[in-house]
């Protein structure tokens, strides 16, 4: 200011000593966030060497100094700011003795100097909030992608098994008629006739729930929307067997109630892979479907009187807590693996093996049907 507004001639000149002094004490702020204590210490020094030895334009203002107690009080240990408190509080009582010794002046440093270092303790607490909610935010980010990565793979399997079970019972029937075929052919033409029509019948359906399943994956037009086969579509089901050859016997006990749409289509799945296995693996000459159910829960039972599993079994794979091994129909199948699961999803149970009697095989799956709300 004295080089713009002319000092009054009963104030000493300004000289370059004075200018010198108080750039020292505003320069050490440049390092006060890597050395703050440190820089404290310069900006005081440089104001008591000021007072002592200068007599330049003015009186350096405290800013300086109140900066670098902010940020001692912002980024230093409780420690450390205890250290400096005390010592900065013996500065100013020396320092206000030394210039004018009075209560006035000692009460405005010391207010002052307290709003400085309950600035920098607010602002402590307010990084802190704001790193807490950046973590925070950061943490949700990865629990949501992991999240998101799971249910893909969910879906995924899900999908897998819709699609193995559609195709594999499917093509399994169709298989049948068709090796059937050219022997009805020769020796019945009428059943030739039936056999060809339940080729097509099969793949027209195979294909409808298909392209259902297709549908729903594609994202640039509105997939077709049509329920899960149910238990009310297990007759369906079981003619097309009955068709390929075995004699099918349907039977349903206990308490005879709708359930869950989700439930109901399990319990479709569950039949259809285990006959689907029948007519590719057992060479049986009937097969019992029944559905028992209880009150908390519902079991499904396939048993047939073929081959049982015999050398077609594979290795045993866990179908639950308490349920015993469940092999796989070939070497490198999935079906029955998919039955367990889908037992797994409705906190149920799997089990395979030899019939009652020892021979044949059978599929049962018990399903917790307990709290759950009709879906339909």
């Amino acid at each position: 200011m004295p080089f713009v507004v002319p000092r009054s001639t009963e104030l000493p000149p300004a000289d370059w000593a004075s200018y010198a002094l108080t750039t020292l004490g505003v320069l050490p702020l440049v390092w006060r966030r890597r050395a703050p204590v440190a820089v404290l210490v310069a900006i005081l020094a440089a104001g008591g060497v000021y007072n002592l030895a200068g007599d330049g334009p003015g009186q350096p203002l405290p800013y300086a100094g109140l900066i670098a107690f902010y940020t001692v009080a912002l980024q230093c240990t409780a420690r450390v700011r205890l250290t400096v408190g005390g010592l900065t509080v013996l500065t100013v009582v020396l320092s206000v003795y030394w210039n004018t010794g009075t209560a006035r002046e000692l009460l405005f440093t010391f207010f002052v100097s307290g709003a400085a270092y309950a600035l920098g303790r607010l602002q402590h607490t307010r990084q802190a909030y704001t790193a807490a909610l950046l973590d925070r935010a950061a943490q949700l980010e990865r629990a949501n992608r992991i999240e998101a990565e799971q249910a893909a793979a969910r879906e995924r399997a899900r999908i897998a098994r819709e699609m193995h079970d559609i195709l594999s019972h499917a093509v399994s029937i169709m298989i049948v008629q068709a090796e059937a075929g050219p022997v009805a052919v020769r020796r019945a033409p009428e059943r030739a006739e039936a056999a060809f029509e339940a080729i097509a019948e099969t793949g027209r359906e195979a294909m409808a729930q298909l392209r259902t399943m297709l549908g729903v994956l594609r994202t640039d037009e509105a997939a077709p929307r049509s329920p899960q086969p149910g238990i009310g579509e297990l007759a369906g089901l079981l003619e097309r067997v009955r068709g390929s050859g075995p004699e099918v016997l349907y039977e349903r006990t206990g308490s005879v109630r709708a359930l869950p749409a989700a439930l109901e289509a399990t319990v479709h799945r569950v039949v259809q892979e285990a006959l689907t296995n029948v007519v590719k693996h057992a060479g049986a000459s009937a097969v019992a479907v029944r559905l028992e159910y209880g009150e908390r829960d519902l079991t499904v039972t396939v048993t047939d009187d073929g081959r049982g599993p015999g050398a077609d079994a594979g290795a045993g794979a866990g179908a639950g807590a308490g349920a015993g091994s469940l092999p796989r129909a070939r070497p490198g199948g999935h079906g029955l693996i998919g039955i367990r699961e889908r037992a797994a999803a409705h906190g149920g149970t799997a089990r395979t093996g030899p019939g009652p009697d020892g021979t044949g095989f059978e599929v049962r799956v018990v399903l917790v049907t307990s709290g759950a709300e009709v879906g339909k």
